[in-house]
């Protein structure tokens, strides 16, 4: 019985360019997956020379930093995805992988780390898995599912920063507002062209020779959660315009605040300006007559504590204070 026509099938990985074993592996039509990191350009050149990869192809690999894309090149798809950020770097931060698919081989090319592909393979190594194409969506799964932790950690910092805001707005939570805007932007640009590909191009690995694929679920739930995570960046953008909107209502709240205390104080101010500059006035009249204690007392000091009561009286009853 040929590898193509087994149920099970077991997959060797391995993560250094080993000429002899993929000879061999090649030979006895065996699939494995080869993932390597921060491969040098003397490895880079010797994969292109054992697998025959197109000159193209091998330029992408060589630059990272490429847009999501599925490129057929008849015996085998170069594919560009992208996984989420680590919990050690910046939102913005994704992490690129490059993937050559046949249906004799599969080849992942990364510079970060990437322990999701870890996990992954010591997972397949050597454990009896459905075919060539569970190993493929097991990859793209663990990319996809990578997105899901840091949009986690964006949704408990948006809850967190409406709360702040609330007691007390600072122009240190309307920068980080900003910028979670800008990692949102810099996702959705990888994951809308992700999930076109999964919309329109996935059915080009069916079409590669000796890829066969058994169920479409598998990639249908890729495409399912690529769908999910667009929807959680949409609604994350609407939140923080959302938070945008508390900030400055809050501040401007703030304000009217202090704007009322303010008038208040200055409205207090006004009948005790007047009293004491209506009093000070040099005219006789208020200097000949006006010159007890009993006087100073009850007009002057009497007439600006009377003002200031009646004043009080009238922003309570106003609910003002």
């Amino acid at each position: 019985m040929s590898f193509h026509e087994a149920t099970n099938v077991r997959v060797p990985c391995f993560s250094s360019v080993d000429e002899d074993r993929i000879q061999k592996l090649l030979k006895e039509d065996r699939f494995f997956w080869l993932d390597l990191e921060s491969p040098t350009e003397e490895q880079l050149d010797k994969l292109a020379d054992v697998f025959g990869f197109h000159p193209l192809a091998v330029e992408d690999t060589r630059s990272f930093h490429q847009r999501p894309k599925l490129d057929d090149y008849d015996q085998y798809a170069f594919l560009v995805f992208y996984g989420g950020p680590s919990k050690s770097t910046e939102l913005d931060d994704l992490r690129e992988v490059h993937m050559f698919i046949s249906g004799k081989y599969l080849i992942t090319v990364h510079r970060a780390p990437m322990p999701e592909l870890h996990d992954e393979r010591e997972k397949i190594d050597g454990h009896a898995v459905h075919s060539e194409q569970f190993v493929i969506y097991r990859i793209l799964d663990a990319l996809t599912d990578s997105f899901f932790p840091p949009l986690g950690r964006i949704d408990d910092e948006i809850d967190s920063l409406e709360d702040a805001m609330i007691s007390g707005p600072s122009n240190e939570q309307l920068d980080r507002v900003f910028s979670l805007k800008r990692y949102l932007v810099h996702m959705r640009k990888v994951v809308t062209p992700q999930r076109d590909i999964f919309a329109s191009s996935i059915d080009q690995l069916a079409e590669l020779p000796g890829l066969q694929l058994d169920e479409r679920d598998y990639f249908r739930d890729v495409y399912d959660h690529l769908i999910r995570i667009s929807d959680l960046l949409d609604s994350y953008r609407d939140l923080l315009s959302g938070a945008t909107d508390l900030y400055l209502s809050t501040q401007a709240n703030r304000q009217n605040e202090v704007m009322k205390q303010l008038t208040i104080i200055a409205t207090i101010f006004l009948p005790l300006t007047f009293l004491t500059g209506f009093f000070g006035q040099n005219f006789a009249f208020l200097v000949r007559n006006i010159n007890s204690a009993l006087d100073f007392w009850l007009l002057g000091i009497g007439s600006l504590v009377l003002s200031c009561a009646l004043l009080a009286l009238y922003f309570w009853r106003k609910r003002w204070l």
